[in-house]
C-alpha cells in the first residue's frame, strides 16, 4: 500500500485509535473520533462524560511529543482485511488559537453531534504506513 492510499483509507475511517506513551513508559490506547486536514490529525476534547477534560493522552503528549493512530477494516474474507497507521509528532492547542478553532469547525462538521469543550490534540503525521489482506507485498508492521 501507497502511502498515498494509506492516507486515503485512513481519511474515509470513522474512528481510529490513538496509542500514547507517559513519561514513564506507561502505553495508552484509547478510541477517538478525528478530522483528517493536510497532514495533521485532529481530536478534540467533547462533552461526553469524563472525570476531567485533562485527559491522559494530553498528558502524555505534553510528555513526549509523539503519537502513532489506527484504524482498520475487517471482513469474513480475510482479502478485504486492511490496517493503516500514521504515526507522528503530536501536541496539543488550547481551543481558542486559530489551528484549532479550524480544527473544531472540521471535527463538528464530521461529527455533528460533537460538542468539543477542550483542548484539540493535532498529530503531524510523518509516516503512513498500511496492509492490504489481499496483496501479500504490503505488510509492513
Amino acid at each position: 500500500m501507497t502511502p498515498e492510499e494509506a492516507r486515503t483509507r485512513f481519511a474515509s475511517a470513522r474512528v481510529a485509535r490513538l496509542a500514547t506513551v507517559a513519561a514513564d513508559g506507561t502505553p495508552h490506547l484509547v478510541p477517538i473520533t478525528f478530522a483528517l486536514l493536510d497532514e495533521t490529525i485532529y481530536s478534540v476534547v467533547d462533552q461526553k462524560p469524563k472525570r476531567t477534560t485533562e485527559l491522559k493522552r494530553l498528558a502524555n503528549v505534553r510528555a513526549t511529543g509523539r503519537a502513532s493512530l489506527l484504524v482498520d477494516h475487517y471482513e469474513e474474507n480475510w482479502q478485504y482485511l486492511w490496517w493503516v497507521r500514521a504515526d507522528g509528532t503530536a501536541r496539543t492547542l488550547e481551543a481558542n488559537e486559530p489551528e484549532a478553532r479550524s480544527a473544531i469547525e472540521a471535527l463538528k462538521e464530521r461529527y455533528p453531534q460533537q460538542r468539543p469543550t477542550g483542548p484539540v490534540l493535532a498529530v503531524d503525521v510523518e509516516n503512513w504506513t498500511g496492509w492490504l489482506g489481499g496483496d501479500a507485498d504490503s505488510a509492513s508492521g
